[in-house]
């Protein structure tokens, strides 16, 4: 401020919204992130201003899950205020969607629609959040982003579950356990062969189901993880 210099001051105050956010102070982090996109729109940094509209959207689906998690509820049976902070953060990588897709810029837009899917599944919006996981998949497959593509997997899987299409996810999990092996995280390893477990359950293939809830579970032996 002192120099002058608005671009930096515009930086400064995004870096304390994202700071804020961590601490969980989301109310001060939003005036933070709202000043990073006024002086980039002032300045006309289209970068700029893409940044500060993912960085709110940011704020407010972390405030979103916060307030959810005292609630402990599937998605989609929310209250009003988690809804409408979770439907902020929507709009807000609206913006950030068509200003990157605007700049050409595909990893960002990846990003978006990933967030984006988070959202909506939150929401109960289960169609909208495939729509949105598919875009994340299909980029990521473009830069080859194995964990990128891993998560999609995973999110797919999760959103199908809620729309009773069951064998669908189990080769979605099926797809997130591979990848999880590629990258050789146990952790996720374990995490997808939980949810195949509970997705086979629900086929009413028995069978199966104990086949992988033994995998999670000498996993979980394995990692130390009580």
């Amino acid at each position: 401020r002192t120099i002058g210099d608005r671009i930096g001051e515009a930086k400064a105050s995004g870096n304390l919204g994202n700071t804020l956010k961590i601490l969980g102070q989301f109310d001060e982090a939003v005036v933070c992130c709202q000043r990073h996109l006024d002086i980039s729109q002032e300045q006309g940094d289209k970068v700029g201003e893409a940044r500060a509209l993912y960085n709110i959207g940011n704020v407010y689906h972390a405030k979103g899950k916060h307030l959810s998690w005292n609630m402990a509820q599937d998605p989609g049976y929310l209250s009003q205020e988690v809804k409408e902070t979770l439907q902020k953060a929507s709009e807000y990588y609206e913006r950030n969607l068509s200003l990157v897709k605007e700049l050409g810029d595909r990893a960002a837009q990846g990003r978006a629609y990933g967030n984006l899917g988070n959202t909506q599944y939150l929401l109960g919006n289960f169609s909208e959040a495939i729509a949105f996981h598919k875009e994340r998949l299909s980029i990521a497959k473009e830069f080859g982003d194995k964990a990128a593509e891993r998560r999609a997997y995973s999110n797919l899987g999760n959103a199908h579950i809620f729309l009773g299409r069951f064998d669908i996810s189990a080769e979605y999990y099926k797809k997130t356990l591979q990848l999880s092996r590629q990258l050789k995280d146990q952790a996720v390893e374990a995490q997808a062969c939980y949810s195949l477990g509970n997705t086979y359950t629900l086929l009413q293939d028995y069978e199966r189901a104990i086949e992988y809830h033994l995998k999670h579970l000498v996993i979980a032996q394995e990692l130390g993880d009580r």
